[in-house]
């Protein structure tokens, strides 16, 4: 971890999993100012009333960018699907991801990100995480919290942005007992 970054945490799809959100969001806690660089949170849909019980529960508060997933039925009224946002030097575009055509690839993704300004974008929806490198464009899915699809199981992310530099992605799974692990994705 470089001296000068902030790290972003990024979750999405827990589906009802709230001690699993609450089992990730202990873990961060203790990586917030000040003895750590986690300053802000996203989440990426499917599972957005899970975030209060589970933050009331972690004693995990922070600034947190919303967007609404393809089950979130009484968030989408109020939560947008889609949001930009500043952190640390770099444009985020984020979104659940069922209205971009994931499955047939990530060109409608990838142009909603680059017509935000965007050099991340962050999305869900597919329950497996991805890093990709798209020239200018980080591309990043942290996988699913509550119900993975992939065999590393449930995971999640966090973006490094260090002052200068590209930001990263870290990714972080839960195991069988509640163990946070680095992953290699």
């Amino acid at each position: 971890m470089v001296m000068d970054s902030k790290r972003l945490l990024v979750v999405s799809d827990t589906h009802g999993s709230v001690n699993a959100l609450k089992t990730v969001l202990n873990w961060a806690k203790s990586r917030t100012p000040p003895s750590g660089t986690i300053c802000a949170a996203a989440f990426l849909g499917d599972g957005i009333a899970d975030l209060e019980p589970a933050a009331k529960a972690a004693g995990f508060f922070c600034d947190w960018k919303l967007v609404c997933g393809n089950n979130d039925y009484d968030y989408g009224h109020s939560t947008p699907g889609a949001a930009v946002f500043d952190f640390a030097d770099n444009r985020f575009y984020i979104c659940h991801g069922h209205r971009h055509s994931l499955y047939g690839g990530y060109f409608t993704l990838i142009s909603a990100a680059r017509d935000s300004g965007a050099n991340v974008a962050l999305f869900g929806h597919s329950h497996v995480p991805l890093q990709r490198d798209e020239g200018n464009l980080l591309l990043v899915n942290p996988g699913s919290v509550g119900r993975p699809r992939s065999r590393i199981g449930a995971s999640f992310a966090v973006i490094e942005c260090a002052k200068g530099e590209q930001p990263k992605a870290e990714f972080w799974g839960i195991g069988s007992h509640g163990e946070i692990k680095e992953l290699k994705v």
